[in-house]
């Protein structure tokens, strides 16, 4: 029998979404990103970055730029 083991953060969103604010949340003005990531322990550690804007078009450019390079460092 085998197991199959964890050995980095695996990043875990939700691509193909058809709300284009998904992973994103306005808190008083500013553009919020959350997502999951399932760590090597089989825990769960949950990231909420601020994005620094409160212009929904840029949160959206930068969320996206946010789980690509999150994404691209996993590999």
């Amino acid at each position: 029998m085998s197991t199959t083991t964890i050995d980095k953060p695996v990043l875990s969103i939700r691509t193909e979404s058809s709300n284009p604010f998904h992973h994103l949340w306005n808190n008083n003005g500013t553009w919020w990103c959350h997502f999951t990531l399932h760590l090597p322990d089989h825990t769960k550690h949950r990231v909420r970055k601020s994005l620094h804007t409160s212009d929904s078009s840029i949160a959206r450019v930068l969320r996206d730029s946010l789980l690509s390079e999150l994404d691209h460092f996993e590999d």
